[in-house]
């Protein structure tokens, strides 16, 4: 084990992001009242009850799938009352005793959603359909999580939404049965333009790379909406197919265009690609309207940055959560993943891990595994101790409102994973917004 993992355990304090209440005595919820009579799919009958995880195993957002997969096994593991216990010793409001849920060990199947849409249905119906599956957790593309939270609002099935940061999901496409932990594009920009205007000024002309689905659409318009409050012009925005490879064409536009500032709307590997291409093409080296020329990738993970490598020193971005964090939850997590995988875990693994765990422990608060009751715990509900702060599921639209980080990539690295500074802490309050602003309709829970 490398000399970083076995300090995660002991990182010290850098005074941001403390647990409100970390610390204070943690008190069980009070149960759900809920008619328990009513028929639902998939109940548990036996000693255990089935999980769903359902990964992008291949394709372009690969490496954060596999992460995510990490995350969903340890959280099991912690669940089932094995390993050290991870959040489940952090977090509060908790009814969870780390014995299994409701009397029952927690077992798990597995899919591959390959960061399409219609096969990651296909894939979350097959293990609701024949593996009996009660919930459905994962994805890294939100137009993967788009098209499986509607199947499982279609069939009555609890959808906890992994790495997906499109307004659309908590937004037009919100659905009842859906919730979200990550955050998302409105909450990118709102944290973002501000830091973006104190480094490089307001008058500045932006060109959009975006990938060209729901995602990339959401994320170019929050930049736009911010960036161009602020004074920014905005000279193009190109569309780029996902899990291109090759951007050269898109970026050799680029170069004269008068733009002194490119935005990647791009994750996952698609992002390693193009802002290594670009910065081949000498895009950080020019001078343009008598300014640097930038760089900007407003959605931005440790696992994208280990595979850009030097070129995201000094890029600015934002992301759901770090590694580096001090507070307790960040230390718990890090500590039991790095035991178990030898390395940090990613936002992805982050997200997924913490949204199993509130997924089971609204099950224990509910008193049953009826996705009624699980929604009606979920909604509204308070938490602290899991890496974000104080945080609410807000029962409006199903989205965790919370501290946003913004990051840059470090100049000076202190080791391999050391690769991502959190410059700024965004509070919760600058990032909300009202709920009727993305739109959409949660519908009504049927069971």
């Amino acid at each position: 084990m490398s000399d970083e993992i076995k300090k995660f355990g002991t990182l010290s304090r850098r005074g941001f992001l403390k647990a409100s209440v970390a610390g204070a005595a943690v008190t069980a919820a009070p149960t759900i009242l809920i008619n328990k009579a009513h028929a639902y799919i998939n109940e548990p009958k036996g000693g255990t009850v089935t999980l769903g995880f359902n990964v992008p195993q291949t394709g372009a957002y690969a490496d954060e799938g596999a992460d995510e997969l990490r995350a969903y096994k340890l959280a099991v593991k912690h669940l089932n009352g094995e390993g050290d216990g991870g959040m489940l010793n952090t977090m509060t409001n908790k009814a969870l005793t780390g014995n299994g849920v409701l009397g029952k060990k927690v077992a798990y199947v597995t899919g591959d959603t390959q960061t399409k849409s219609d096969a990651a249905r296909a894939s979350a119906k097959r293990m609701i359909e024949k593996d009996g599956a009660i919930m459905i957790t994962g994805g890294s593309s939100s137009g993967v999580a788009v098209a499986v939270q509607s199947l499982c609002h279609e069939v009555g099935v609890i959808f906890m939404a992994g790495l997906t940061h499109s307004n659309d999901t908590t937004g037009k496409d919100k659905r009842k049965y859906g919730f979200r932990h990550f955050f998302n594009t409105e909450m990118s920009g709102a944290a973002l333009a501000p830091v973006l205007e104190k480094e490089f000024g307001n008058d500045r002309v932006a060109y959009h790379l975006t990938a060209d689905y729901t995602w990339g659409w959401s994320q170019e318009g929050s930049i736009k909406k911010y960036t161009e409050a602020l004074g920014w012009k905005t000279k193009a925005a190109v569309r780029t197919p996902l899990g291109a490879g090759d951007f050269s064409q898109y970026i050799t536009p680029v170069l004269n265009s008068g733009a002194d500032v490119l935005v990647l709307n791009h994750y996952g590997k698609d992002m390693v690609n193009s802002l290594t291409q670009a910065v081949q093409f000498g895009l950080r080296d020019k001078m343009v309207n008598g300014k640097q020329f930038q760089i900007v990738v407003p959605l931005f993970s440790r696992l994208m940055a280990q595979g850009a490598g030097e070129n995201i020193k000094g890029i600015y971005g934002s992301t759901n959560w770090n590694w580096s964090l001090t507070d307790e939850g960040s230390r718990a997590f890090v500590k039991s993943f790095g035991a178990e995988y030898g390395f940090p875990p990613s936002q992805a693994a982050h997200t997924c891990y913490v949204q199993t765990l509130l997924y089971a422990n609204a099950c224990q608060m509910a008193g049953t595994f009826n996705p009624c009751g699980v929604i009606e715990a979920l909604e509204g509900f308070e938490f602290d101790g899991m890496g974000n702060g104080p945080t609410e599921y807000r029962a409006d639209d199903h989205q965790c409102f919370k501290d946003v980080l913004v990051v840059r990539g470090n100049e000076n690295p202190s080791s391999q994973f050391d690769l991502l500074k959190v410059v700024q802490v965004t509070p919760r309050a600058q990032v909300e917004y009202p709920a009727s602003m993305l739109g959409g309709e949660l519908g009504e829970c049927r069971a």
